[in-house]
């Protein structure tokens, strides 16, 4: 009777896959719901014919019903990567739009929590290194990664608006690099990106010069994070990411040597308003959640340099 009933949107997707592994190992009633545009039911068939557990195919930003009672709803649809957005424009503003104020108004009706996923890209190509939540960042809303970036932003704004007007419980995760088993291999950010490139013996392809910089957060310290930021009464933005920050040249180095791999690096011009420093500030995580990442980049790399060579040889 006092099961917690879970809604996961983008529940077939990357992180949202693992979030419902989370909530299924906590003893929840879960939810996911995905239009699969970039999600793959691969990454639940573990969880298919679990009593607890189900899945409805939907778009959140056409129209969200699900009956019954509802805890906690967590909104992780989007396409999350630039090749995927770059592609999707008016689809990834409306999942942070539409999407977002259906599940706002879901969350309202059924008196549930929410917590959305926001992101680092709401920081832009920052000024200010590394990133505190209180920075606001310096975005393009007119450039070609506009449509995520402006899509996030609103996102908190109204999530945010629903929290001071309606009352609502509400939490936003500012999410940084991550990774783990279940990216896409065509997902086109550059851990995928270098490992399917060092497993196929291809060159590994940087953008610009190399050295600018990203922050990678193994996928399980991610969750345990955000399942914090959940229990907490924590209504405001919040980072959670690893600050251990290298640089690309140093991270396809790395690559190579993990691979065993003769492939080289390559360099191609930097896409427009690409950041060229990435790197949270996670004091607030550490004081409000007691939250901070357990993994290392190579410990995390392990389970996830697997996952992808399975990928690979299919």
């Amino acid at each position: 009777m006092n099961r917690k009933r879970v809604l996961v949107t983008g529940g077939a997707g990357f992180l949202g896959s693992h979030l419902c592994d989370r909530f299924i190992s906590e003893g929840c009633s879960v939810i996911a719901m995905d239009n699969l545009l970039t999600g793959s039911l691969s990454n639940i068939d573990h969880l298919v014919g679990n009593k607890d557990f189900e899945f409805h195919h939907c778009d959140v930003s056409k129209f969200v019903h699900v009956p019954g009672d509802l805890d906690y709803v967590l909104h992780f649809a989007s396409p999350a990567s630039p090749i995927d957005y770059l592609k999707m424009p008016i689809q990834t503003l409306k999942v942070g739009s539409l999407g977002t104020h259906n599940l706002l108004g879901l969350a309202k009706a059924k008196n549930a929590r929410i917590l959305v996923a926001s992101t680092s890209e709401v920081y832009g190509d920052p000024l200010v290194h590394p990133q505190t939540e209180e920075y606001w960042g310096n975005v393009n809303p007119v450039g070609p990664r506009g449509v995520y970036d402006e899509a996030k932003r609103f996102q908190e704004a109204i999530t945010m608006a629903y929290h001071t007007f309606h009352g609502l419980e509400t939490r936003i995760v500012r999410i940084f690099n991550t990774f783990g088993p279940r990216m896409r291999l065509d997902d086109g950010r550059v851990l995928p990106a270098f490992i399917s490139q060092a497993l196929k013996g291809e060159d590994l392809t940087a953008f610009g010069d190399g050295l600018q910089t990203r922050s990678f957060c193994y996928v399980d310290d991610l969750v345990e994070g955000i399942y914090r930021l959940l229990m907490s009464d924590y209504p405001h933005p919040v980072n959670i990411g690893n600050p251990d920050e290298i640089t690309i040249n140093e991270f396809a180095e790395e690559i190579i040597r993990i691979t065993g791999s003769k492939s080289k690096i390559t360099y191609t011009p930097l896409p427009i308003d690409d950041p060229k420093q990435r790197r949270p500030d996670i004091s607030k995580a550490k004081e409000i959640l007691d939250w901070s990442p357990k993994y290392t980049r190579a410990q995390g790399l392990e389970p996830t340099l697997k996952y992808f060579k399975e990928a690979v040889l299919k």
